[in-house]
């Protein structure tokens, strides 16, 4: 372990750092522990970019990380692509979102690169937008998604849209990581970056070209005409970025009882009305199913702070209730309108595609084999989902209809890269409005789903293993699973074991080892009988290991009595391993 007292103590030495952060690291030189937590690495550049706790020191997320960050991703430009390349940069309502924006984008300048920055805080699915409006490099954006009120964090795009993948992932990586010394980091004045035209801010005209290209996915504008006064929805964003597009959206596209929760309108950082700011999350809903009982409302929608992710209650007419759907099936959902609509219009083209993340339900890919498309799997994590919209662009082969991961997102259009919960929001509208004309809800649509390919159901547990001792936990837990191979999991058999890191799937019925066709990555993925299914990856934001699993009942009932007993085989299985 590096010696985390000598860099403490040259942040606190050293003029390049200011008062503010030396008077924040003095206040804990009695406190070893936390300042061992603060320096003893380096804040992870992964393949996600950054996202950690706000605090001074190398493993917080601060404005020297994000200088440090950004000076690598400029090195690594100027490098391989040479100069006059430009970066749009994003935030959302985040505590030191803004700062931390506005110290990439004096990073970049200093080292000669444009930076188009947002004039106030946006969602992440329009900063994948304007990379490629702008024909930007790559992109910048500064953001925690869901996570507490005390973290925030960095992800870099690339010039198609989407987050950084191979080659550009690791090389921007290696550039970041070769920055030992924090004080190197370039920076300079905004007034003379302004003036040398480096230094450029967008906002409204970015905005409408966005908006533009989000209503071009609608596939029934005549319905919502003919529905728009029948449907009630209420919508929060969750103190985050979703308040203005997700309005905007739902107004223009003639909706008008749309009630905006008031007490989560407008961004705050602090998140005060939840402790969680998660769609995920039932607390989340609390304020927005209240007034929802009191408006009539056919669905309860709620954005997170950077407004990728959408989560959904709707009401069941039968009973009175308003009932949650998962990612799954809000995807799955969307998923069926989506190419329904488009069955009729004869737009899904022969070599149509659907595209999930390996841990997403395979309700998905009942629905794509009956629409004739292609169901393509891809890794954890929704660029590579853009990645393979790319893909299909350079070889002039498949055609992409739908995208989805099973953590609240998905993406209908190619004019982004990366899940957009504003489309999300306009899209599961239209398909409120089409169901309420045949005199179904979004529930009854949802159980004719089922009804029809089969009552599927999922669940994730996440265990929290932080620090350095956490740490330790994960990796023991993921070679336990690897070095036993589990013959059973619970009551089920397993037939397939697929092991990323090692490109591998394992047969046990016949032995055959095959490869697994994605890049490594270490994730252990346990196909099971009776079209179950278990997954084991450490999060690559957060310091989490989780633990996918699927089933597919008989009934909602014998389904989710189905994931209860595998969930429970699985706590017990982790137990053993960890205590």
């Amino acid at each position: 372990m590096r010696d985390y007292r000598s860099i403490y103590q040259e942040w606190i030495d050293n003029p390049y750092f200011d008062e503010d952060t030396k008077k924040e690291l003095l206040s804990i030189k009695d406190d070893d522990k936390e300042i061992k937590e603060r320096f003893y690495m380096d804040l992870e550049f992964g393949t996600a970019g950054l996202r950690g706790i706000i605090g001074a020191g190398t493993n917080r997320m601060n404005k020297y990380v994000v200088r440090r960050a950004t000076q690598g991703l400029a090195n690594y430009i100027i490098k391989n692509f040479g100069e006059g390349k430009a970066v749009a940069i994003a935030y959302d309502s985040r505590h030191k979102s803004d700062e931390f924006s506005e110290e990439a984008a004096l990073t970049l300048c200093a080292n000669g690169i444009k930076a188009y920055r947002f004039d106030s805080l946006r969602p992440t699915p329009e900063l994948s937008f304007a990379v490629r409006e702008l024909k930007c490099i790559a992109g910048i954006n500064i953001t925690a998604s869901h996570n507490p009120s005390n973290y925030n964090g960095y992800k870099v795009y690339w010039e198609d849209g989407a987050q950084f993948t191979p080659p550009h992932d690791k090389g921007v990586t290696e550039e970041v990581l070769a920055i030992s010394d924090i004080s190197v980091c370039k920076t300079m004045d905004r007034s003379e970056a302004e003036a040398s035209g480096l230094y450029v801010t967008i906002g409204e005209e970015i905005d409408d070209r966005y908006i533009s290209e989000v209503k071009s996915t609608i596939e029934n504008p005549e319905i919502i005409k003919e529905m728009q006064d029948d449907i009630r929805i209420v919508y929060s964003p969750l103190h985050g970025t979703g308040h203005i597009p997700a309005t905007r959206i739902m107004k223009e596209l003639g909706f008008t009882h749309v009630y905006e929760v008031p007490e989560q309108a407008l961004p705050d950082g602090d998140f005060p009305t939840v402790a969680y700011p998660n769609p995920e999350s039932k607390d989340a809903f609390k304020l927005g199913l209240e007034l929802a009982e009191k408006v009539n409302a056919d669905l309860v929608l709620a954005t997170d702070p950077d407004a990728d992710r959408l989560g959904v209650y709707v009401r069941d007419t039968k009973s009175g209730q308003y009932i949650p759907l998962t990612g799954n099936m809000s995807g799955a959902l969307l998923c069926s309108y989506v190419l329904s609509q488009k069955e009729k219009s004869g737009k899904i083209p022969p070599d149509g595609e659907v595209v999930k993340s390996i841990v997403t339900t395979n309700l998905l890919d009942a629905v794509a084999a009956d629409y004739g498309c292609r169901l393509v799997e891809v890794l954890t994590g929704f660029k590579w989902i853009g990645r393979t919209i790319l893909e299909n662009e350079i070889s002039h082969h498949g055609t992409y209809m739908f995208g989805m991961e099973e953590s609240y997102g998905c993406l209908i259009g190619t004019y982004a890269r990366d899940k957009d919960a504003i489309s999300a929001v306009a899209s599961l509208c239209e398909a409120a409005a089409y169901y309420k004309k045949e005199n179904k809800t979004l529930w009854d649509a949802m159980l004719e789903l089922y009804e029809r390919y089969g009552y599927y159901k999922e669940y994730t547990k996440s265990i929290e293993l932080a620090g350095i001792e956490g740490l330790e936990k994960i990796k023991t837990i993921l070679d336990t699973f690897r070095a036993e191979k589990p013959a059973s999991i619970g009551n089920y058999v397993v037939e397939r074991i697929r092991d990323y890191s090692e490109d591998q799937i394992i047969d046990l019925t016949d032995g055959r080892v095959t490869n697994t066709g994605l890049p490594k990555s270490n994730v252990l993925y346990y196909e099971l009988n009776d079209n179950a299914w278990v997954c084991v990856r450490p999060s690559g934001t957060e310091p989490k290991i989780k633990f996918y699993c699927g089933v597919k009942g008989a009934s909602l009932e014998d389904a989710d009595r189905l994931v209860e007993e595998l969930d429970k085989a699985l706590g017990e299985k982790i137990n053993k391993i960890i205590g």
